[in-house]
Parts: structure tokens; sequence; C-alpha cells
């Protein structure tokens, strides 16, 4: 039920500035210039870049989340635009053992 309602308050949050987009899974997909949509998400959510991973030449996929394992999928692009792609709830981080050093 949580994640109804923080879904239903990003789409109030972000629908003020958002272009016409195709439909997708989450209803529609959110775009923002990238600094204000990252200032959103630390700022109001108070969320913090938690992974990052190269998509491609002009696309980073970058992952969020908060204290209440809130966590929130965003894509980057070349061009200075960040759209939220996916979000979801019980966010956990699993720590990776490290190699041993010979």
């Amino acid at each position: 039920m949580i994640h109804v309602y923080k879904t239903a308050a990003l789409c109030l949050l972000f629908s003020h500035t958002l272009p016409a987009q195709a439909q997708s899974p989450i209803a529609e997909i959110l775009c923002e210039p990238t600094h204000r949509l990252h200032q959103k998400l630390e700022g109001q959510f108070g969320s913090e870049r938690v992974a990052t991973g190269v998509r491609g030449p002009e696309q980073i996929m970058e992952v969020w989340s908060n204290q209440r394992g809130d966590w929130t999928m965003v894509v980057t692009y070349a061009t200075g635009t960040s759209c939220i792609v996916a979000m979801g709830d019980n966010w956990i981080a699993h720590d990776r053992p490290k190699p041993a050093r010979g």
C-alpha cells in the first residue's frame, strides 16, 4: 500500500513538467533535467545513489534508495535528462566479499 502512495506522490510531483510519454509498466515514465531529478530524489525523498552502471555509450543506470528501503531506478542520458523507469520498496544492499590480495 505504501508503494501505491509513493507512486502517486511521485506522479503528482513530476506531472507539471512532464511531456507526454508512451505507456510503461509504471503508468508513465517520469523525466526531468538530471540536476532537478537528483535534487528532488535527495531533498524530498531522502534518497541517495547506491548503485550505478553503464547501459551504453549514452546511458547510465542508477539506483537510488533511502533509509526506509524505498528504491528508484533512474536512467540518465548524455543529453542531460534523467527518467525514473522503476520504483519499489524493501531495497537491501548485499555485501560482496572482496577477493584476497596475494
